[in-house]
């Protein structure tokens, strides 16, 4: 069966929704790098994960949907995505909308997320 970025992007999203951190883990390359205009440019599973971490420990109550997630070429995919969460310190709700694009390896872990929020948040 071929690989499908789009495919692996959902369920991907899955274990986020899931806050499944160790699979979450189990998707990043050990050279993965991440950029996003939040959290900055991130490089290596371990930065990554940490930010992770960081970022559910202030938005646990996070809930996120697809509108688009496709396929751009056999080892990548888009995403457009809408997110609520509340701070868990300052009750402050989050709003966010954006979209994401995910490249893969041969053998299905990601290599580089780029993040694109529409607004500032």
């Amino acid at each position: 069966m071929a690989f499908d970025p789009a495919e692996e992007i959902e369920r991907f999203h899955a274990a986020i929704n899931a806050l499944d951190f160790p699979v979450i883990e189990g998707y990043f390359a050990e050279d993965a790098t991440y950029v996003s205009n939040g959290v900055g440019s991130l490089a290596g599973r371990h930065e990554i994960m940490a930010a992770f971490r960081r970022y559910f420990d202030d938005y646990p109550d996070q809930t996120a949907e697809n509108s688009l997630v496709e396929m751009l070429t056999p080892l990548s995919g888009r995403a457009v995505w809408s997110l609520r969460a509340t701070h868990s310190k300052t009750g402050k709700p989050l709003i966010r909308e954006g979209e994401e694009t995910i490249t893969f390896n041969a053998e299905g872990r990601i290599t580089r997320v780029d993040v694109t929020d529409y607004k500032d948040f």
